[in-house]
């Protein structure tokens, strides 16, 4: 059928390896920072308190085992090397990079196996997304097997190395970008789905946005996304850092797709999945057109999908990605600090690290929710006031 077709279109996806390392894209060595952008990179500074260390406790807290080194692809090409980014190993800043952005890249560079809470954990580090495994009766549930189906296979792997082997019973998609579903094929076998061993969840409209992005666009919209998060030119303190929501994407590595077999289509739907109880809450229109937030009442987990990371995402994505609901975004976000604020006692996302303690979540949903408030209401206001497009970017970034 049109799915099956388009699904092997989609399988068929393996990122080009791209040209050798750009320099300055003529060949010459990058260039020092001039003197006004080192001068304006060093005032922020004073304006922000970097003298607060709480996230780096919180993204190495519950570390099992720490990733080092290479992942292969099956022409035995570097797909991704953790040591890429030892340059970020120096603690200040160079003059070439704003100090937060480079406070987040480090804080981004922890790679490994942590542990969240009793029974889930998560990989991170190794791809641009991280890779949740939680521990059902009867087997492993994944939530987003990150973008490439080695670096999935390989973060698989470092679990198996330091928890029971458990098969896996089921994955679940939160959203439908590429980088939370593309690896599925390192950790499941098509057969396994098709024989009913394995589940596959993910919110309704999946399939037809995942194609829509990944095939129909999906050349455009890759090539976009390199210029987009550096992804050709060298990894140092002058040419790719940090992405904001990870390191960067894997090079080489294969994309993958295997069609969801349940479809989450009610705004709150509960499942019982291999002995684990999930409350799922559709959020359509947020930073997918098809995305679904998940709490999990016996560990007190609520997981945000990508809806609220430690960054703010742009709502116009350079990528060509669907224009972003800022006004449908802060709505759900609203809607999860009042269902699971009280509730919640850790909160993880696809991306970063987590937030542990009912306080430290409702203050990370609530200025999530205030910032995509505040582009919706304050382009609503400068717009009525007869503002052009240009000038109403300028005053909201201000």
């Amino acid at each position: 059928d049109m799915h099956s077709s388009l699904t092997a279109l989609v399988i068929a996806i393996t990122l080009a390896s791209g040209p050798a390392w750009a320099l300055d894209g003529e060949g010459n060595a990058a260039k020092a920072a001039s003197p006004s952008t080192a001068a304006l990179n060093h005032a922020v500074l004073d304006q922000l308190p970097f003298q607060d260390h709480a996230d780096f406790d919180a993204s190495r807290r519950g570390l099992v085992a720490v990733f080092e080194g290479e992942i292969r692809n099956a022409d035995g090409k570097p797909v991704w090397n953790t040591h890429q980014y030892d340059f970020l190993n120096q603690q200040q800043a160079p003059d070439s990079v704003n100090p937060s952005l480079w406070r987040q890249a480090q804080l981004n560079a922890n790679a490994g196996l942590f542990q969240v809470t009793d029974r889930i954990y998560q990989i991170r580090g190794i791809d641009l997304a991280n890779m949740t495994l939680i521990e059902g009766d009867d087997g492993l549930i994944i939530i987003d097997p990150l973008y490439t189906t080695e670096t999935a296979k390989a973060g698989l792997e470092l679990y198996y190395r330091n928890r029971p082997r458990k098969p896996v019973v089921a994955v679940i998609y939160s959203h439908s970008h590429a980088d939370h579903f593309g690896g599925v094929r390192g950790v499941v076998d098509e057969a396994d789905v098709k024989a009913g061993k394995v589940h596959i969840y993910a919110p309704d409209g999946f399939m037809e946005h995942a194609i829509a992005e990944n095939v129909l666009a999906g050349t455009a919209m890759f090539r976009r996304g390199m210029y987009q998060s550096g992804g050709t030119v060298p990894r140092n303190e002058r040419g790719q850092v940090d992405t904001g929501i990870g390191k960067g994407a894997p090079v080489g590595g294969t994309i993958s797709l295997i069609a969801p077999t349940d479809l989450i289509v009610q705004p709150l739907e509960n499942k019982v999945i291999a002995g684990v109880q999930f409350e799922f809450q559709l959020t359509p229109g947020t930073e997918a057109p098809a995305e679904m937030n998940l709490y999990l009442p016996q560990m007190q987990a609520l997981c945000m999908s990508e809806n609220a990371v430690m960054s703010m995402h742009n709502v116009l994505t350079p990528r060509g990605a669907q224009v972003r609901d800022a006004k449908a975004w802060w709505q759900f976000l609203d809607d999860s600090l009042v269902r699971y604020g009280d509730k919640a006692q850790v909160m993880f996302a696809q991306h970063n690290w987590p937030t542990w303690g009912p306080q430290g979540i409702r203050t990370v949903l609530a200025d999530q929710r205030d910032m995509y408030a505040f582009i919706n209401n304050r382009t609503l206001h400068l717009l009525n006031q007869g503002m052009t497009p240009l000038e109403i970017a300028d005053a909201v970034k201000k």
